[in-house]
């Protein structure tokens, strides 16, 4: 995001805006979009104070026509049935030249308890996510895996704690509602909590930058 500068940035599906509060700071007009109102009012205490504005809806909430430097989803597209759908509805939100920055799970043979209680659909390999960008309006720019080892270790522990929950019952809107909120920490804690946690990890990432179980995507509008 630093080297692509944006000046505009959409959040689609911010969650509690735990990445929203830090990309405020990055831009000089940021706006997310979370349709669902717990994760939303959460959202808006984080991230207004910072001058950015959060919208309880969808992009099609948004104004007419308004479109923007870059858009984020993170955690976003295996939640949806049709993700190409949703790639061509969010592309005109981008300006031509614009990009998109996303995050999903990797691997489909890692599907687990936790996938189906919040409502994912699939995982992701590399080349399934560069394709599906490709066919629906976006050229990929740098396509990499991350969270060796940490997330795995933590990915393990979600899928004991989802196995059997009352959550695995309810229906994909229910369960996808729920993944922006279920096992999230306070959020005074997680700015400083995180970012000092995670550095001995980043540095492990670099060493093994071919293994994660997630995926960070970067794409340009075309």
């Amino acid at each position: 995001m630093r080297r692509a500068q944006p000046g505009t940035i959409v959040e689609i599906g911010c969650g509690q805006g735990a990445m929203g509060a830090r990309l405020v700071g990055l831009t000089r007009e940021y706006v997310a979009v979370e349709p669902d109102p717990t994760s939303y009012r959460v959202a808006c205490e984080r991230i207004e104070p910072r001058g950015g504005t959060v919208v309880n809806g969808l992009t099609d909430d948004l104004p007419a026509g308004r479109t923007y430097d870059m858009a984020c989803a993170f955690e976003v597209l295996e939640h949806l049935e049709d993700d190409a759908g949703a790639l061509r509805d969010w592309a005109p939100r981008i300006r031509p030249g614009g990009h998109l920055v996303l995050s999903v799970p990797a691997w489909q043979h890692m599907f687990g308890p936790w996938d189906k209680a919040v409502g994912h659909y699939r995982r992701y390999s590399p080349d399934d996510l560069a394709g599906t960008l490709r066919d629906n309006g976006f050229e990929p720019v740098d396509i990499s895996l991350y969270g060796w080892p940490l997330a795995f270790a933590l990915e393990a522990i979600r899928n004991r704690v989802a196995d059997g929950s009352p959550i695995q019952e309810e229906s994909a809107p229910e369960q996808t509602a729920h993944s922006g909120r279920w096992l999230q920490p306070s959020k005074r804690i997680s700015d400083v909590g995180i970012t000092v946690g995670i550095l001995p990890f980043q540095a492990l990432q670099r060493i093994v930058p071919k293994k994660g179980n997630g995926i960070v995507a970067v794409a340009r509008r075309v």
